[in-house]
Protein backbone atom coordinates (compact mmCIF):
# COMPACT_ATOMS: atom_id res chain seq x y z
CA UNK A 1 0.00 0.00 0.00
CA UNK A 2 2.94 2.36 0.65
CA UNK A 3 3.89 2.57 -3.01
CA UNK A 4 0.38 3.03 -4.38
CA UNK A 5 0.84 6.76 -4.97
CA UNK A 6 3.85 6.12 -7.18
CA UNK A 7 1.78 3.61 -9.13
CA UNK A 8 -1.06 6.11 -9.43
CA UNK A 9 1.25 8.93 -10.52
CA UNK A 10 2.45 6.73 -13.39
CA UNK A 11 -0.96 7.33 -15.03
CA UNK A 12 -0.55 11.12 -15.11
CA UNK A 13 -0.33 12.34 -18.68
CA UNK A 14 -1.88 9.20 -20.14
CA UNK A 15 -4.93 9.47 -22.38
CA UNK A 16 -8.37 8.93 -20.87
CA UNK A 17 -10.18 9.44 -24.22
CA UNK A 18 -8.62 9.66 -27.67
CA UNK A 19 -10.48 11.07 -30.68
CA UNK A 20 -13.82 11.09 -28.93
CA UNK A 21 -16.82 12.16 -30.98
CA UNK A 22 -19.86 13.94 -29.62
CA UNK A 23 -23.00 11.86 -30.02
CA UNK A 24 -24.97 14.87 -31.27
CA UNK A 25 -24.19 17.97 -33.23
CA UNK A 26 -24.59 21.19 -31.29
CA UNK A 27 -28.33 21.72 -31.73
CA UNK A 28 -31.14 24.14 -30.93
CA UNK A 29 -33.42 21.73 -28.98
CA UNK A 30 -30.70 20.92 -26.44
CA UNK A 31 -29.85 24.60 -26.12
CA UNK A 32 -33.52 25.47 -25.59
CA UNK A 33 -34.00 22.76 -22.96
CA UNK A 34 -30.87 23.88 -21.13
CA UNK A 35 -31.98 27.51 -21.11
CA UNK A 36 -35.47 26.61 -19.90
CA UNK A 37 -34.10 24.55 -17.02
CA UNK A 38 -31.56 27.22 -16.07
CA UNK A 39 -34.02 30.08 -16.53
CA UNK A 40 -31.55 31.78 -18.89
CA UNK A 41 -33.31 34.17 -21.28
CA UNK A 42 -30.21 35.66 -22.91
CA UNK A 43 -31.21 36.43 -26.53
CA UNK A 44 -27.79 35.20 -27.72
CA UNK A 45 -29.02 31.63 -27.24
CA UNK A 46 -32.06 31.87 -29.56
CA UNK A 47 -32.77 32.87 -33.12
CA UNK A 48 -30.94 32.37 -36.41
CA UNK A 49 -27.55 33.46 -35.04
CA UNK A 50 -27.81 31.55 -31.77
CA UNK A 51 -24.78 30.23 -29.93
CA UNK A 52 -24.77 27.60 -27.20
CA UNK A 53 -24.38 28.74 -23.57
CA UNK A 54 -20.68 28.31 -22.77
CA UNK A 55 -21.50 26.30 -19.65
CA UNK A 56 -22.95 23.57 -21.89
CA UNK A 57 -19.39 22.67 -22.91
CA UNK A 58 -19.41 19.28 -21.18
CA UNK A 59 -22.91 18.42 -22.41
CA UNK A 60 -21.71 17.90 -25.97
CA UNK A 61 -19.14 15.31 -24.87
CA UNK A 62 -21.31 13.20 -22.56
CA UNK A 63 -22.05 9.59 -23.49
CA UNK A 64 -25.50 9.26 -21.93
CA UNK A 65 -26.73 6.02 -20.37
CA UNK A 66 -25.07 3.91 -23.06
CA UNK A 67 -21.69 5.55 -22.37
CA UNK A 68 -18.74 6.01 -24.71
CA UNK A 69 -16.72 3.28 -26.38
CA UNK A 70 -13.63 5.45 -26.82
CA UNK A 71 -12.45 5.63 -23.20
CA UNK A 72 -8.88 4.39 -22.80
CA UNK A 73 -7.74 1.32 -20.92
CA UNK A 74 -5.49 3.55 -18.82
CA UNK A 75 -8.40 5.32 -17.14
CA UNK A 76 -10.15 2.05 -16.33
CA UNK A 77 -6.88 0.63 -15.01
CA UNK A 78 -6.40 3.65 -12.76
CA UNK A 79 -9.88 3.32 -11.27
CA UNK A 80 -9.40 -0.44 -10.94
CA UNK A 81 -6.16 0.09 -9.03
CA UNK A 82 -7.94 2.40 -6.61
CA UNK A 83 -10.85 -0.04 -6.22
CA UNK A 84 -8.45 -2.87 -5.50
CA UNK A 85 -6.75 -0.79 -2.81
CA UNK A 86 -10.08 -0.24 -1.04
CA UNK A 87 -10.93 3.19 -2.42
CA UNK A 88 -14.23 2.00 -3.85
CA UNK A 89 -16.44 5.05 -3.36
CA UNK A 90 -16.48 8.03 -5.68
CA UNK A 91 -17.81 11.58 -5.55
CA UNK A 92 -17.44 14.41 -8.05
CA UNK A 93 -15.90 17.41 -6.30
CA UNK A 94 -15.56 20.26 -8.79
CA UNK A 95 -14.94 21.29 -12.37
CA UNK A 96 -13.22 24.16 -14.18
CA UNK A 97 -14.00 25.33 -17.70
CA UNK A 98 -12.25 27.66 -20.13
CA UNK A 99 -14.08 28.95 -23.21
CA UNK A 100 -12.11 29.88 -26.33
CA UNK A 101 -14.79 30.15 -29.02
CA UNK A 102 -18.60 29.94 -29.07
CA UNK A 103 -20.30 26.73 -30.18
CA UNK A 104 -23.07 27.05 -32.77
CA UNK A 105 -25.85 24.75 -33.96
CA UNK A 106 -24.41 22.33 -36.50
CA UNK A 107 -20.93 22.19 -34.98
CA UNK A 108 -19.54 18.64 -34.80
CA UNK A 109 -17.70 18.08 -31.53
CA UNK A 110 -14.53 16.05 -31.09
CA UNK A 111 -12.56 15.77 -27.90
CA UNK A 112 -9.56 14.25 -26.20
CA UNK A 113 -9.12 13.72 -22.48
CA UNK A 114 -6.00 13.16 -20.42
CA UNK A 115 -5.43 12.06 -16.83
CA UNK A 116 -3.94 15.33 -15.67
CA UNK A 117 -3.12 14.62 -12.03
CA UNK A 118 -3.57 12.25 -9.10
CA UNK A 119 -3.17 13.83 -5.69
CA UNK A 120 -1.38 12.49 -2.68
CA UNK A 121 -3.62 10.62 -0.27
CA UNK A 122 -6.02 13.04 1.40
CA UNK A 123 -8.27 12.70 4.43
CA UNK A 124 -11.71 14.32 4.09
CA UNK A 125 -14.94 14.23 6.04
CA UNK A 126 -16.14 11.53 3.65
CA UNK A 127 -13.05 9.37 4.12
CA UNK A 128 -9.49 8.93 2.90
CA UNK A 129 -8.61 8.75 -0.78
CA UNK A 130 -7.16 10.36 -3.88
CA UNK A 131 -8.33 13.22 -6.08
CA UNK A 132 -8.17 12.36 -9.79
CA UNK A 133 -8.33 15.22 -12.30
CA UNK A 134 -9.00 14.75 -15.99
CA UNK A 135 -8.75 17.50 -18.63
CA UNK A 136 -10.93 17.35 -21.73
CA UNK A 137 -10.08 19.48 -24.77
CA UNK A 138 -13.16 20.15 -26.89
CA UNK A 139 -12.65 20.94 -30.59
CA UNK A 140 -14.64 21.94 -33.67
CA UNK A 141 -13.00 21.28 -37.04
CA UNK A 142 -9.71 20.81 -35.22
CA UNK A 143 -9.94 24.20 -33.49
CA UNK A 144 -9.83 24.20 -29.69
CA UNK A 145 -13.18 25.52 -28.46
CA UNK A 146 -12.83 24.98 -24.73
CA UNK A 147 -11.26 23.01 -21.92
CA UNK A 148 -13.09 21.13 -19.18
CA UNK A 149 -11.33 19.91 -16.04
CA UNK A 150 -13.25 17.43 -13.93
CA UNK A 151 -12.14 16.24 -10.51
CA UNK A 152 -13.36 13.23 -8.53
CA UNK A 153 -12.44 11.80 -5.16
CA UNK A 154 -11.95 8.03 -5.03
CA UNK A 155 -12.12 7.21 -1.33
CA UNK A 156 -12.64 4.64 1.37
CA UNK A 157 -15.64 5.78 3.45
CA UNK A 158 -15.01 6.63 7.06
CA UNK A 159 -16.10 3.96 9.51
CA UNK A 160 -17.99 5.57 12.38
CA UNK A 161 -17.03 4.54 15.88
CA UNK A 162 -19.44 1.84 17.04
CA UNK A 163 -21.94 2.88 19.66
CA UNK A 164 -23.75 -0.13 21.13
CA UNK A 165 -26.41 2.07 22.72
CA UNK A 166 -27.18 4.93 20.35
CA UNK A 167 -29.53 7.54 21.69
CA UNK A 168 -32.80 8.32 19.86
CA UNK A 169 -31.38 11.77 19.15
CA UNK A 170 -28.33 10.26 17.44
CA UNK A 171 -30.52 8.18 15.15
CA UNK A 172 -32.72 11.13 14.22
CA UNK A 173 -35.88 9.35 15.39
CA UNK A 174 -37.07 11.95 17.89
CA UNK A 175 -39.96 13.85 16.44
CA UNK A 176 -39.80 17.60 16.82
CA UNK A 177 -36.08 17.58 17.56
CA UNK A 178 -33.33 18.05 14.96
CA UNK A 179 -29.82 17.36 16.23
CA UNK A 180 -26.76 18.79 14.56
CA UNK A 181 -26.59 21.82 12.32
CA UNK A 182 -27.38 22.21 8.67
CA UNK A 183 -24.52 23.23 6.39
CA UNK A 184 -24.02 26.98 6.44
CA UNK A 185 -24.85 28.91 3.26
CA UNK A 186 -21.88 30.45 1.46
CA UNK A 187 -22.30 34.21 1.82
CA UNK A 188 -20.18 36.52 -0.31
CA UNK A 189 -20.31 40.07 -1.64
CA UNK A 190 -22.61 39.02 -4.51
CA UNK A 191 -25.35 37.47 -2.36
CA UNK A 192 -24.96 39.10 1.07
CA UNK A 193 -28.00 41.32 0.42
CA UNK A 194 -30.19 38.26 -0.11
CA UNK A 195 -29.25 36.82 3.29
CA UNK A 196 -29.73 40.19 4.95
CA UNK A 197 -33.25 40.12 3.54
CA UNK A 198 -33.84 36.61 4.88
CA UNK A 199 -32.74 37.75 8.34
CA UNK A 200 -35.41 40.47 8.10
CA UNK A 201 -38.02 37.96 6.80
CA UNK A 202 -37.97 39.45 3.31
CA UNK A 203 -37.37 37.47 0.11
CA UNK A 204 -35.46 39.88 -2.12
CA UNK A 205 -35.11 39.37 -5.88
CA UNK A 206 -32.62 41.32 -7.97
CA UNK A 207 -33.94 43.64 -10.70
CA UNK A 208 -31.72 44.91 -13.52
CA UNK A 209 -31.28 48.65 -13.45
CA UNK A 210 -31.21 48.83 -17.25
CA UNK A 211 -33.78 46.36 -18.63
CA UNK A 212 -35.64 45.64 -15.34
CA UNK A 213 -35.36 41.87 -15.81
CA UNK A 214 -35.76 40.03 -12.51
CA UNK A 215 -33.13 37.41 -11.71
CA UNK A 216 -32.52 34.71 -9.14
CA UNK A 217 -30.17 33.51 -7.77
CA UNK A 218 -28.29 36.73 -7.16
CA UNK A 219 -25.60 37.55 -9.72
CA UNK A 220 -23.22 40.49 -10.14
CA UNK A 221 -24.58 41.29 -13.62
CA UNK A 222 -27.73 40.89 -15.70
CA UNK A 223 -27.84 37.72 -17.81
CA UNK A 224 -30.28 39.42 -20.21
CA UNK A 225 -28.45 42.63 -21.10
CA UNK A 226 -25.17 42.48 -19.17
CA UNK A 227 -25.77 45.59 -17.10
CA UNK A 228 -24.04 45.72 -13.71
CA UNK A 229 -26.65 48.09 -12.27
CA UNK A 230 -29.42 46.61 -10.12
CA UNK A 231 -31.80 47.08 -7.25
CA UNK A 232 -34.17 44.68 -5.49
CA UNK A 233 -37.87 43.97 -5.24
CA UNK A 234 -39.51 42.02 -2.43
CA UNK A 235 -41.25 38.86 -3.61
CA UNK A 236 -44.82 38.34 -2.51
CA UNK A 237 -44.05 34.81 -1.34
CA UNK A 238 -46.65 33.11 -3.54
CA UNK A 239 -45.59 30.46 -6.00
CA UNK A 240 -46.04 26.95 -7.34
CA UNK A 241 -43.93 23.80 -7.47
CA UNK A 242 -42.27 23.80 -10.91
CA UNK A 243 -40.34 20.56 -10.26
CA UNK A 244 -39.10 18.58 -7.26
CA UNK A 245 -37.00 15.68 -6.02
CA UNK A 246 -37.37 13.55 -2.90
CA UNK A 247 -34.26 13.05 -0.77
CA UNK A 248 -34.16 9.56 0.76
CA UNK A 249 -30.50 9.00 1.65
CA UNK A 250 -28.41 9.60 3.58
CA UNK A 251 -30.65 10.41 6.57
CA UNK A 252 -29.34 13.45 8.42
CA UNK A 253 -31.13 14.52 11.61
CA UNK A 254 -30.38 18.20 11.02
CA UNK A 255 -32.76 18.05 8.04
CA UNK A 256 -35.80 17.16 10.15
CA UNK A 257 -38.83 18.65 8.40
CA UNK A 258 -42.54 18.96 9.06
CA UNK A 259 -44.76 16.72 6.96
CA UNK A 260 -48.06 18.13 8.22
CA UNK A 261 -48.52 15.52 10.95
CA UNK A 262 -45.31 16.12 12.89
CA UNK A 263 -41.59 16.37 12.42
CA UNK A 264 -39.64 13.61 10.74
CA UNK A 265 -36.05 12.86 9.79
CA UNK A 266 -37.22 10.64 6.95
CA UNK A 267 -37.49 11.49 3.23
CA UNK A 268 -38.21 15.11 2.41
CA UNK A 269 -39.07 17.08 -0.71
CA UNK A 270 -36.80 19.66 -2.32
CA UNK A 271 -38.70 21.81 -4.79
CA UNK A 272 -37.87 24.15 -7.63
CA UNK A 273 -40.36 26.87 -6.81
CA UNK A 274 -41.62 29.27 -9.48
CA UNK A 275 -42.57 32.54 -7.81
CA UNK A 276 -45.42 34.60 -9.21
CA UNK A 277 -42.80 37.19 -10.11
CA UNK A 278 -41.44 34.71 -12.68
CA UNK A 279 -38.12 33.64 -11.14
CA UNK A 280 -37.40 30.20 -9.67
CA UNK A 281 -35.58 29.13 -6.53
CA UNK A 282 -34.73 25.86 -4.79
CA UNK A 283 -36.10 25.26 -1.31
CA UNK A 284 -37.88 22.72 0.88
CA UNK A 285 -41.59 22.05 0.46
CA UNK A 286 -43.14 21.61 3.91
CA UNK A 287 -46.58 21.03 5.36
CA UNK A 288 -47.42 17.85 3.46
CA UNK A 289 -45.88 14.36 3.32
CA UNK A 290 -43.10 14.11 0.74
CA UNK A 291 -45.15 11.72 -1.41
CA UNK A 292 -47.99 14.24 -1.70
CA UNK A 293 -45.91 16.98 -3.32
CA UNK A 294 -46.87 17.49 -6.95
CA UNK A 295 -45.97 19.77 -9.84
CA UNK A 296 -48.24 22.80 -9.93
CA UNK A 297 -48.96 22.69 -6.19
CA UNK A 298 -49.50 26.21 -4.80
CA UNK A 299 -47.07 27.16 -2.03
CA UNK A 300 -46.50 30.13 0.23
CA UNK A 301 -43.22 31.45 1.62
CA UNK A 302 -42.42 31.19 5.29
CA UNK A 303 -39.18 31.41 7.27
CA UNK A 304 -38.02 28.36 9.20
CA UNK A 305 -35.54 28.59 12.06
CA UNK A 306 -33.43 25.46 11.72
CA UNK A 307 -31.08 26.21 14.63
CA UNK A 308 -30.17 29.05 16.94
CA UNK A 309 -28.07 30.75 14.25
CA UNK A 310 -29.87 30.11 10.99
CA UNK A 311 -33.25 30.84 9.42
CA UNK A 312 -34.09 29.71 5.89
CA UNK A 313 -36.87 30.50 3.41
CA UNK A 314 -39.09 27.45 2.81
CA UNK A 315 -42.43 27.00 1.08
CA UNK A 316 -45.53 25.59 2.73
CA UNK A 317 -48.03 23.71 0.59
CA UNK A 318 -51.37 25.46 0.30
CA UNK A 319 -53.39 22.29 -0.28
CA UNK A 320 -53.18 18.66 0.76
CA UNK A 321 -51.36 17.52 -2.34
CA UNK A 322 -54.27 15.54 -3.73
CA UNK A 323 -55.18 15.52 -7.39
Amino acid sequence: MNDIHDRLRAYEGRAAVTAGVGKDLVNEPMIRHWCEVMGDTDPAYAGPDAVAPPTMLQAWTMGGLSGHTDRSEAYDELLGLLDGAGYTSVVATDCEQEYLRPLRPGDAITFDAVIESVSERKTTKLGTGYFVTTRTDVRVDGELAGTHRFRILKYAPRTPSPNPNPSPEATGKVKGQAKGKRPRPVINRDNAGFWEGVAAHRLLVQRCGACETLRFPWLPGCNACGSMEWDTVEASGAGTVFSYVVMHHPPFPAFTVSDGTGDTAGPYAVGLIELVEGVRMVSNVVGVPYDKVRIGMPVRLEFLRVDEELELPVFRAQDGGEG
